[in-house]
């Protein structure tokens, strides 16, 4: 096992902890991921009661929803790489602590900014507990092998974060107020704070060099800026809207300082040389691309189940809920795939599945169709989990163990930033083709047409209060235009799907299995140096 702790004796049981305290430490990990997923998409189904009890205007309510993954997402490399110089565990606590705090506020928040300002202090703690777990799991498990299988756990649980999220918050709206949401997390972390220091290693880069603060502002500056535009363009803000653009150019030019810093750091926050090793650069490409194709889908989907087929919100999360389960399935099954099939064929595999399933989505019309519907979405949680398990195991078995942090961050960040281009993007794609077919609905004047083409939602509004045939006649054109955007939409995220298999045919063959050196020890060859070794078994330490 890697790293260096504070105590002797602690050196000694955690060295060992490449025995069989490591499973109890991935039990402690994934337990924190569950949380941070959990709180990730809690709120959903709150947020018409926090409308009814604080009253935030519209701008308010976008920031109460964005502020959690906008920072948390902008402060991922400031904290991985801040846990590698002054120890993982440690900025894992401070986390915990944070994470606590922040939940007790928004939970008896009494405005929405006060809710605001909570949220983004729980997205602050979650940038200290996601990098940590997987920056962790990477150092107790130095066989690769047995990493897989971690990592598989570890994907699986936030599989389940992800889905029962809102479950959970449906069930405590129904029998107490909507800080119940928050306030659940408290008690988590009251355990986790102490179980967490007794039991989990702290590690450290001990040839890492000083932290560049600089460097790390500069980079929580740019990805904030880049996430924010990315996801006002998700919103439909215009393209040349200020909003948008000047984020993004802000953003963009922070995020040029940062990487011109990097080069030229002696102790870099972020091994720039990792991305020219094709294993790292293209895991990282396809954690993207899989997020782009396919998170922008999620929201289109759900839109089609409530609006379309006239489900509950219970009656869409249960309809999407073999995804989830298929997800957990192919997480826990993702080590056994990896060693037989390898790296390329594996993500590859997984595209190409993720890609056939949202062919199989394209069947769907303005009827319900549950045989169909849980095909596809089987087989799209078995295509995605699958793809996303083989790129990150890929990515953080080719970084050095010393810069675990940083990586961890470089793939969370990967995710985060792929979720809010596929947002924008494939909500562009659904808009354009959705608008058209409302132009020229007979007895509908103009004016409520083009109120229409914002949104299915808006469209039924306008069609209630035409009324009468007119009414009907949207309210019919409105469903078929928005079955017609999906389809496109799916064809769209298809195509891109198949780009990812063609992008992952650039990763290793096979898995190289072995320990490796200690987490402080371990160093980037030179590039030639990298190139000669890239594909030879590592040395079992």
């Amino acid at each position: 096992m890697s790293g260096t702790t504070t105590a002797a004796m602690g050196r000694q049981r955690r060295a060992a902890g490449a025995g069989a305290d490591r499973w109890v430490v991935l039990v402690v990990l994934c337990a924190s991921l569950l949380l941070v997923a959990l709180d990730a998409t809690v709120l959903h189904v709150a947020v018409p009661a926090v409308t009814e009890d604080l009253r935030p205007g519209a701008e308010e309510l976008l920031w109460i929803v964005d502020v959690y993954p906008l920072v948390c997402a902008s402060l991922l490399i400031l904290f991985g790489t801040l846990g590698d110089r002054i120890g993982r565990r440690r900025v894992l606590l401070l986390g915990y602590g944070l994470f606590g705090i922040a939940s007790a506020m928004a939970a008896f928040a009494w405005s929405a900014p006060m809710l605001i300002l909570a949220r983004a202090l729980l997205g602050a703690g979650g940038a200290m507990i996601m990098p940590a777990t997987l920056s962790i799991l990477r150092q107790v498990f130095p066989d690769r092998r047995e990493r897989a299988l971690a990592i598989g756990v570890w994907s699986a649980v936030a599989a389940v974060g992800a889905a029962v999220g809102p479950l959970l918050g449906g069930f405590l709206l129904e029998h107490f107020w909507w800080g119940s949401v928050f306030l659940v997390n408290i008690p988590l972390m009251l355990v986790s704070l102490p179980v967490g220091r007794m039991l989990l290693p702290e590690s450290r880069d001990t040839a890492g060099g000083s932290w560049d603060v600089t460097g790390a502002l500069f980079a929580a500056g740019g990805l904030f800026g880049a996430v924010l535009g990315v996801k006002r363009l998700g919103g439909g803000e215009a393209v040349a809207s200020p909003v948008t653009v000047l984020p993004l150019l802000a953003g963009a030019a922070l995020l040029f300082l940062f990487v011109r810093r990097q080069r030229r750091h002696p102790h870099p926050l972020v091994e720039l040389r990792m991305f020219a090793r094709p294993a790292f650069g293209t895991s990282v490409g396809c954690i993207v691309l899989a997020m782009l194709a396919l998170v922008g889908l999620e929201l289109v989907a759900a839109q089609y189940l409530q609006l379309v087929l006239g489900l509950s919100p219970l009656e869409t999360g249960l309809r999407l809920l073999p995804l989830t389960v298929a997800a957990m399935a192919a997480g826990l099954a993702g080590a056994r795939v990896l060693r037989r099939f390898g790296p390329r064929r594996m993500v590859c595999a997984g595209f190409c599945l993720t890609a056939a399933a949202v062919l199989v989505l394209t069947a769907m019309g303005g009827t319900d169709d549950p045989p169909l519907l849980l095909a596809g979405f089987v087989l799209l949680g078995l295509g995605l989990e699958t793809t996303l398990f083989g790129a990150y195991e890929s990515m953080l078995s080719e970084a050095p163990a010393g810069q675990a942090g940083g990586v961890a961050a470089i793939g969370e960040t990967s995710y985060q930033l792929g979720a809010g281009i596929g947002i924008a993007l494939l909500g562009s794609v659904m808009n354009a083709a959705y608008a058209p077919g409302l132009r020229s609905v007979p007895g509908v004047p103009r004016p409520a047409s083009d109120a229409a083409g914002h949104s299915l939602g808006e469209a039924y509004e306008v069609a209630g209060r035409l009324g009468g045939g007119a009414g009907a006649a949207l309210r019919r054109a409105a469903r078929d235009s928005f079955v017609h955007g999906l389809h496109v939409t799916l064809l769209v995220s298809a195509g891109l799907l198949l780009l990812g298999a063609l992008l992952s045919l650039r990763l290793p063959r096979v898995m190289q299995c072995g320990e490796e050196p200690a987490g402080g020890e371990v160093g980037l060859p030179a590039p030639r140096e990298a190139e000669r070794t890239a594909d030879k078994p590592r040395v079992r330490a």
